[in-house]
């Protein structure tokens, strides 16, 4: 945590409620990209961000700055979102994960790591969103926002074993779906040396 967040959440606490806003630009974009992550839905994340915020700005005293602030507020986030998706039970994923080799999981990361940035953003950004909500704001938090795994604890409330198990599995469903969204042949043209 920035000494500039706790000296904005000093003065909430202190009564200042206008100072909060000034959280909220900082980290607004940062829930809102989150909660568009886990739900694929644009106006169910701004409806997200916004009960984030709210649940925040009602919770300012509980924070103990044990964290970054923004790992608290990604918990928040992570937990909306979960409720809003329970509510709902419309995102309902299935897949069936096909065995995949050692080898073929580097070679799709050879060839992936080889691609332009942005092509690989893209790339990832669309594959990402077939896979199940959890699996896949674990892999955001942890590859995209670059969150360690005792900040990924934090926010999510699993175990670390737990956390493991998650981005393994996810880390293979996610290379099964780029390896069958993309012809085989551009990935053996960009996994050559």
């Amino acid at each position: 945590m920035t000494n500039n967040d706790q000296l904005i959440i000093n003065k909430v606490l202190k009564g200042n409620t206008n100072a909060f806003s000034e959280l909220i630009n900082t980290y607004k974009d940062l829930v809102f990209s989150l909660a568009v992550k886990i739900t694929k839905n644009r106006e169910e994340a701004e409806e997200i961000s916004q009960d984030t915020f709210v649940k925040a700005y009602k919770n300012l005293s509980k924070f103990k700055g044990d964290s970054k602030f923004s790992t608290w507020l990604y918990r928040i986030t992570y937990h909306t979102c979960l409720d809003a998706l329970k509510k709902n039970k419309k995102h309902t994923n299935s897949f069936e994960l096909n065995e995949i080799t050692l080898n073929q999981i580097q070679t799709t990361d050879n060839a992936l790591q080889t691609l332009e940035r942005k092509e690989r953003a893209k790339i990832m950004d669309r594959c990402l969103l077939q896979l199940p909500e959890e699996e896949r704001s674990i892999l955001w938090l942890f590859y995209y926002k670059e969150l360690s795994l005792r900040e990924i604890i934090e926010v999510t409330s699993l175990s670390e074993a737990n956390i493991k198990v998650k981005l393994h599995r996810g880390r293979k469903k996610l290379l099964t779906i780029v390896k069958d969204t993309f012809e085989p042949e551009t990935i053996a043209h960009y996994g050559r040396k």
